[in-house]
């Protein structure tokens, strides 16, 4: 007040007339007293806002009372309204005598931190520093404390354990050297491959004695190399699949069978038509011989090819990453492109199966020594389970099962056409060479 009226009065003393000093004293008393501004030595600074309040600071006490009653005052801070913001209010914490253990400051909320890897969850009906922790939906990380919410990660990462990082997704193929399985595949692959290159020997050294050309050599040659191609084409199903193997898996499997059983259904027709070209002035003579055998295998796998390539050409099969059948894993595989194409493959195949198993059935009654025709039933009748089985597994499996699936296929039938057909003949050729003689040919009848 004393400064306001000092100021006031050197104002005044520049004007003349006590009246005029009477009216300008009771109109700018509070204009002055409210522009008055006074600095202490230790920076304080005294002053009216705006409102007509005087600015000062203030000391802050806290009242406690003791096991006997008596109330004491204990300095806890002091709020400086000139200071910085952040700076204004300063309390000594542990003045307090808190009642939590060690005497430590409690925190205002009813539950603990949201760690990364959760977001909070309001609870309704409560404040907002009480809240639920729930863990990150699938796919989603939260890096920081107390997330509001959880981030996606991009489509070929997947949150960690902890999710709280995004991590490259785990890639499933059936590779060479991962696993058991794939190990196992390709040692039967390379042993089949190896006892059919065996028995294909047996053949080349043995293919002037009557058991091996009463059963058409040129056709046991084609099915030993189109059974041992079958066995190679294992390779293609292992590793990481790419577009070129996606288009030659099936199709390599796909024709190399349809020339195993059109060759097996060219030897049945030759049975047949060799024991009723026996019978005297039969009109059958003229199509024994290997132009028919020759010609019912090239038309079939004719037929074959085309379908394959038609396939090819319309929607031919292609890599393809499956990123949601598994959560986290990137399953890679080959996708058929036509579904019509991949089962015209199938349905072809085993047609020549099931026309090849009628004859060879009919067929394997005729008095021939070396009549092969039960042989070439047991086998057809093998190979039409292994395949129609592998239908309903096929479709039911995804990612490296398949593979698994389509593999356990051709080893297994490819198998069962070796054992079922050359075993028995090797065995005559190698242990019971009495058998392969040219008088056993027609029975005993003509011994």
């Amino acid at each position: 007040m004393s400064r306001a009226l000092h100021d006031m009065n050197m104002k005044l003393e520049e004007k003349s007339g006590r009246n005029r000093e009477t009216l300008l004293y009771k109109s700018e008393l509070h204009h002055n007293l409210k522009k008055v501004q006074l600095k202490s030595k230790h920076g304080e600074i005294f002053s009216f806002n705006e409102n007509g309040e005087y600015i000062t600071s203030s000391k802050i006490y806290i009242n406690l009372m003791n096991i006997y009653g008596k109330v004491t005052r204990n300095f806890l801070g002091e709020f400086s309204p000139w200071a910085p913001p952040d700076q204004q209010l300063h309390i000594t914490s542990m003045a307090i005598p808190w009642k939590t253990k060690d005497n430590t400051i409690p925190r205002a909320q009813c539950v603990d931190n949201c760690l990364p890897g959760y977001r909070k969850m309001p609870i309704p009906e409560a404040q907002t520093c009480c809240y639920n922790c729930v863990p990150c939906s699938e796919g989603e990380i939260s890096i920081i404390t107390d997330s509001v919410s959880c981030t996606q990660c991009p489509d070929m990462e997947w949150p960690n354990e902890a999710k709280d990082q995004c991590v490259q997704r785990k890639e499933d193929f059936l590779s060479y050297s991962n696993g058991v399985i794939s190990i196992c595949f390709l040692t039967l692959s390379i042993l089949f491959f190896l006892l059919t290159q065996l028995v294909l020997g047996v053949f080349i050294k043995y293919q002037d004695t009557p058991i091996v050309r009463a059963n058409n050599r040129s056709l046991s040659f084609l099915l030993l190399v189109s059974i041992k191609l079958s066995f190679l084409s294992v390779f293609l199903f292992l590793g990481r699949p790419v577009d070129i193997t996606c288009m030659l898996r099936n199709i390599t499997f796909g024709i190399t069978f349809s020339i195993a059983v059109s060759s097996l259904l060219a030897k049945t027709i030759m049975v047949c038509v060799a024991f009723k070209a026996t019978k005297p002035g039969s009109s059958w003579r003229k199509w024994v011989g290997v132009k028919l055998s020759n010609s019912v295998v090239l038309f079939c796998s004719f037929i074959q090819i085309i379908i394959c390539m038609t396939w090819l050409a319309i929607s031919p099969p292609f890599q393809e990453l499956d990123l949601h059948t598994y959560p986290g894993t990137i399953i890679n595989q080959c996708n058929e492109g036509s579904a019509i194409g991949f089962y015209s493959v199938i349905g072809y195949m085993g047609l020549l199966a099931a026309v090849s198993f009628v004859l060879a059935f009919l067929a394997r009654t005729l008095p021939d020594r070396f009549n092969e025709a039960k042989y070439i039933t047991f086998s057809m009748l093998l190979f039409c389970s292994v395949w129609i089985a592998m239908i309903p597994a096929y479709l039911s499996t995804k990612g490296k099962n398949t593979v698994c699936v389509e593999i356990f296929a051709i080893l297994t039938s490819s198998a069962g056409l070796l054992v079922c057909i050359f075993l028995p003949k090797c065995y005559t050729i190698l242990f019971r060479p009495e058998m392969n003689m040219k008088t056993n040919l027609l029975g005993n009848k003509y011994k």
